[in-house]
């Protein structure tokens, strides 16, 4: 996955060591928030700080995703985890496999250490809370501009992936497909309801779960949900 990190890589590398490949020339923005008055508010803020000239704003990932493959591709994606149609961070995962190489900023009210680790595992190239200064901003977007990645220092801290972070790295093993269809079954849709939205055989449905699974490490549909729901904010912030 070029552009995001390999969690089956030496564990013990701090993060800011595995920089995007390469400067970034930031003209145009896409902004996934649901959010209206905060786009705004961010779009004014970065055109004026960063100079971006373009900025397109939607209010779902799926949104985000039709966007992208109708092109073209924005220099740089802000998004939020809290979106309407996301549960935890699938949103990052998803999104990284629209756009391999194209840096994501995530700009979040949940910036709780395990939440943004996760993140920056899941593939964004820098985390900002949305209370965070302008000077941050400016400083986030330098760094990706420079190819490196940005976050607070604590986050950046060489640890051991935890529990959660293994389980974002299994997610980020699945294709777009497996990932909408692992989206499906834990809506509750049986293989040919998932079939006929896809537009796709039933078998096919069949051999992309058993890939699925495969990749999660897991025997059933359940555990396959009760795997995702491992991913979510719940589980990846402090309990009280």
């Amino acid at each position: 996955m070029s552009g995001s990190f390999d969690f089956f890589r030496d564990s013990r590398i701090p993060l800011a060591a595995e920089p995007a490949p390469g400067a970034v020339d930031m003209r145009s923005m896409l902004i996934v928030d649901d959010h209206p008055l905060f786009c705004d508010a961010l779009a004014m803020t970065l055109t004026r700080l960063v100079g971006i000239e373009t900025v397109e704003a939607v209010g779902t990932l799926e949104m985000a995703l039709m966007r992208l493959e109708a092109g073209p591709t924005p220099d740089v994606v802000v998004l939020d985890l809290n979106l309407p149609d996301v549960s935890g961070l699938d949103g990052v995962v998803r999104l990284r496999k629209a756009i391999p190489s194209t840096p994501i900023v995530v700009v979040s009210s949940l910036d709780e250490l395990r939440v943004t680790r996760a993140a920056l595992r899941a593939g964004v190239n820098a985390f900002v809370p949305k209370h965070a200064e302008r000077e941050e901003f400016r400083a986030a977007f330098a760094a990706i501009s420079r190819g490196e990645v940005y976050a607070g220092r604590m986050a950046l801290e060489v640890t051991a992936p935890s529990p959660s972070e293994h389980v974002i790295a299994r997610l980020a093993l699945l294709t777009r497909q497996q990932a909408k269809i692992l989206e499906m079954v834990c809506e509750g849709l049986m293989n040919k309801q998932i079939a006929y939205e896809l537009s796709i055989a039933e078998t096919t449905v069949k051999a992309h779960l058993t890939a699925i699974m495969r990749k999660l490490g897991v025997q059933t549909r359940m555990q396959a949900v009760l795997f995702v729901k491992e991913a979510s904010f719940s589980a990846l912030t402090p309990e009280g």
